[in-house]
């Protein structure tokens, strides 16, 4: 059974940070593109940063400056960095794992961002 479990949302100030976690079991994550999604109310989801099977990272331009992605093959982990957060990060996050063609999400994490 596949599972991911985030962990690390909640509300922060604006200029805060959180680091968001994203645990899997029942996949060889290693062999795993790991992404990082929001959706706020309202909006679509989207695509916040990617990190390939060898490391290589892809973020959003909005966030580019302020986020990092990373993972720990080693605790089937990624991780989600964020720095100097303003109130339109404000969204559920959601962890992704994909390798063709299969693809898992997790549950989500809320992250609110106000003062």
């Amino acid at each position: 059974q596949v599972q991911l479990v985030e962990s690390g949302g909640g509300l922060v100030q604006p200029g805060g940070s959180l680091r968001l976690s994203c645990a899997a079991s029942g996949i060889i994550f290693r062999l795993y593109i790991m992404g990082w999604y929001r959706q706020a109310p309202g909006k679509e989801r989207e695509l916040v940063a990617s990190i390939t099977q060898l490391g290589s990272t892809n973020l959003r331009n909005s966030v580019k400056d302020r986020f990092t992605i990373s993972r720990d093959n080693a605790k089937n982990t990624v991780y989600l960095q964020m720095n100097s957060l303003k109130p339109e990060d404000t969204a559920v996050y959601y962890c992704k794992a994909a390798t063709e063609p299969r693809a898992y999400w997790g549950q989500g994490t809320q992250v609110t961002v106000s003062s």
